[in-house]
């Protein structure tokens, strides 16, 4: 889900359905673990929600509260631009925001991302350091796509790396809380310091959220079956672990999405994941994908 899935939502798919190219990767140097990375001891309790918001700049907040509310959200990820702090009218819908959810007892991070981050990293810090200078936020929530770019299938090692090193970025630059979001297929990349690319992840963010695009719980290329992997990880490693659900049309992957799909379907849906993967410890509720398509669901 880069920023084009709020007018091409397909990309969400491309994350969630992606080829797998694997190649030899070049020696890495190892990366260090910060400080500021927490850990969880037990699961989230089974309905934890959270959601995107990505048109922040023209949703109304009285009606998001009322949603996330409604739908027992408790933390929304809200897209806030680099140039939050001079935008007066983006900053003070998003100060409504805040008070609303503060009122409401949500959290408020912020969101933002783009594939070039993955190699400009003094983007990726200036967008962190403007956005949470508000003091809007509790945290970050990146989207950075580095297989979106050319690069990932001409050197896949050395773009994975400098992924890497921008969370680490990220993550020194500032003391809140950092999460990204991730393809379920990072476990497949080899880095070149005998880990993958979501080992390397993982330990460089305060917790991930895995693009476990599908519209069935169990069983085989379910949500629970794609995401095992990261949870596995994240429970190893001490690391908070959230799947996404996709509700935004995906025409090029319908097993992907809930789209079409009657809400109470998705609510059972979501239920049978809690049961079925509360017992890793890394489990963190569910985020679902996104507010726009979310609410309009059914109408």
């Amino acid at each position: 889900m880069s920023l084009t899935v709020m007018t091409t939502p397909s990309v969400g798919a491309a994350a969630a359905s992606a080829p797998r190219r694997l190649q030899a990767p070049a020696p890495a140097p190892a990366v260090a673990v910060p400080p500021s990375a927490g850990t969880r001891a037990a699961p989230a309790p089974a309905g934890t929600r959270a959601m995107w918001l990505w048109n922040s700049a023209t949703a109304v907040p009285a009606e998001v509260l009322a949603w996330a509310r409604d739908q027992g959200v408790t933390e929304i990820f809200a897209y806030a631009p680099a140039n939050l702090p001079t935008n007066s009218a983006l900053l003070t819908r998003m100060r409504e925001l805040k008070r609303g959810a503060d009122t409401a007892g949500i959290r408020l991070t912020a969101l933002g991302g783009e594939p070039e981050w993955a190699t400009d990293h003094t983007a990726a810090r200036t967008w962190q350091r403007a956005v949470l200078g508000t003091g809007l936020f509790a945290g970050s929530h990146v989207d950075v796509e580095p297989y979106a770019l050319p690069a990932w299938q001409s050197d896949q090692a050395a773009l994975a790396q400098s992924f890497v090193q921008m969370l680490q970025t990220l993550q020194a630059d500032s003391a809140r809380p950092l999460e990204a979001d991730v393809p379920f297929w990072y476990g497949e990349i080899p880095t070149g310091t005998g880990t993958t690319l979501a080992d390397q992840v993982l330990a460089q963010v305060n917790g991930v959220t895995v693009m476990s695009y599908r519209d069935t719980a169990t069983g085989p290329n379910s949500m629970t079956d794609i995401a095992a992997d990261v949870l596995t990880r994240g429970s190893a490693a001490g690391r908070p672990v959230r799947l996404g659900a996709e509700t935004g049309p995906l025409e090029d992957c319908p097993h992907c999405t809930f789209a079409g799909e009657e809400p109470a379907r998705v609510t059972t849906v979501l239920a049978e994941v809690d049961a079925a993967v509360g017992a890793y410890a890394a489990f963190n509720g569910i985020a679902v994908h996104h507010y726009e398509s979310w609410r309009t669901m059914g109408a």
